[in-house]
């Protein structure tokens, strides 16, 4: 079982994230992310609050084991051809240790405040099935190509008509959240959605948000499916839990 920490980038300052995320690369955790978000996503919608791009550059700067990303990057938020080149950049600089996690988006005040279009969450979806392709085409034509060639592409999202059939269609891990049992149906309606494209399920990694004192619980997650847990965690980021999981499993 893989283990990796999502840090909030809200309530902290950079100093704190970069101690928290040197400190679970050294520990030997396997992923490391933030979010993308422009403000806030719980407590005072006030508090201090950073990029997401700008501190996956930073992050992959000062890490060597982890792999990096955004749990997950606003499609909607960038150019596809932007956003290929960004992910690409980042890769060099972590020397291919970046995934592009992406998902629709769904935070109305990160659209309103910055000037993007809400619009629907089918619209959203619309948009995202439409941008995936050339995403990928774009990267296959930048010079240098990503370290190793590609990519790794996570797909995050519970929607079971349109999301599970994009992850069956173009992603190499696929996210979302407990409990263990609306995880388990999802994992089941995309192996469902895998068999009706003809792709092999096998292909694609499966990643479970969870919380701190979920640690405790990850074998009924691994039972169903689950090859990779990531911690959320707010600051102060307390990487106690994740250190002993760690220290047992690895």
């Amino acid at each position: 079982m893989k283990i990796g920490v999502q840090l909030w980038p809200q309530a902290t300052t950079v100093a704190e994230m970069r101690t928290a995320w040197r400190a679970a690369d050294a520990m030997g955790v396997d992923s490391i992310w933030t979010w993308d978000h422009f403000y806030p996503l719980s407590g005072d919608p006030e508090e201090r609050h950073f990029e997401c791009y700008t501190l996956l550059a930073a992050m992959a700067a000062d890490t060597c084991h982890a792999s990096v990303g955004a749990l997950v990057t606003c499609y909607s938020y960038r150019n596809p051809h932007l956003l290929a080149d960004m992910s690409r950049t980042i890769d060099h600089i972590s020397n291919g240790r970046f995934v592009l996690g992406v998902g629709s988006g769904w935070f109305e005040r990160d659209y309103t405040e910055y000037g993007y279009d809400f619009g629907t969450a089918p619209g959203r979806l619309k948009i995202l099935e439409a941008g995936l392709p050339i995403v990928k085409e774009r990267l296959k034509k930048l010079n240098p190509l990503p370290v190793r060639g590609s990519i790794p592409i996570m797909i995050g999202g519970g929607g079971e008509k349109v999301t599970l059939r994009l992850v069956a269609q173009h992603a190499d891990q696929y996210n979302y959240f407990g409990p263990p049992e609306s995880y388990a149906k999802k994992l089941a309606i995309l192996d469902e959605w895998c068999a009706k494209i003809g792709r092999n399920p096998s292909e694609i990694e499966r990643t479970v948000c969870i919380k701190p004192e979920e640690l405790d619980n990850v074998g009924a997650y691994e039972a169903i499916g689950a090859q990779h847990v990531i911690v959320m965690m707010g600051n102060p980021y307390d990487l106690s839990g994740v250190e002993k999981f760690v220290a047992k499993n690895k």
